[in-house]
C-alpha cells in the first residue's frame, strides 16, 4: 500500500484548517501556496473531502473551505477513503469479478489478512487530531514552511 500525493495534499490541507481557528474559512490559494500544491489537483482533493462530509465548502464571495468536522471525530481512514475510495491492501480480499488463482492452494492468505485488519484498525482509529499533534509545530510544518534557522 502506498498513500498517494492527492493524499499527502488532503492531510496537509486538513492539517493547515485545524490551524486557521475554529469558524475560519481557509480559500484553496492560502493552502497551495503555503505547501506548493498545484491548486487544479488540490481542487480536486478538497471536493472530495467536501463531497465526503469532512470540510465545509463555502461558495464566492467569500469561498474557501472550513472543517466540517472536529479532528478528534475524523479518522486517516475517512481521509484516504475520502480522497482514493475504499483502502484495499489485498488485491485477492477485493471481491468483485476478480478471482486469485492462486486461493485454493495459498498459504499465506490467512496471515495477509490478519496484517490487512491491523493496518486498517490503525487507519481507522488514529485521528485527524492524534495525526496532528504528531507534526513537529515547533519547525513551522503545520503552517507550510519549515524554519530550521531561526
Amino acid at each position: 500500500m502506498k498513500l498517494t500525493k492527492k493524499v499527502d495534499y488532503a492531510l496537509l490541507s486538513l492539517n493547515f484548517m485545524s490551524h486557521q481557528g475554529e469558524g475560519s474559512i481557509t480559500n484553496i490559494r492560502e493552502i497551495a501556496d503555503a505547501h506548493q500544491i498545484p491548486p487544479e489537483i488540490l481542487a480536486k482533493v478538497l471536493t472530495a473531502l467536501s463531497k465526503k462530509g469532512l470540510i465545509q465548502s463555502y461558495q464566492a464571495p467569500r469561498g474557501g473551505y472550513s472543517l466540517k468536522k472536529a479532528t478528534s471525530e475524523i479518522s486517516i481512514l475517512d481521509v484516504i477513503s475520502a480522497v482514493e475510495g475504499p483502502v484495499v491492501i489485498l488485491s485477492c480480499s477485493e471481491g468483485g469479478d476478480r478471482v486469485c488463482q492462486q486461493i485454493s492452494s495459498c498459504d499465506v492468505r490467512s496471515p495477509l489478512e490478519r496484517i490487512q485488519g491491523k493496518i486498517l484498525w490503525l487507519l481507522e482509529t488514529m485521528t485527524l487530531d492524534e495525526f496532528i499533534h504528531d507534526v513537529p509545530d515547533a519547525l513551522g510544518v503545520a503552517h507550510g514552511r519549515l524554519d530550521l534557522l531561526r
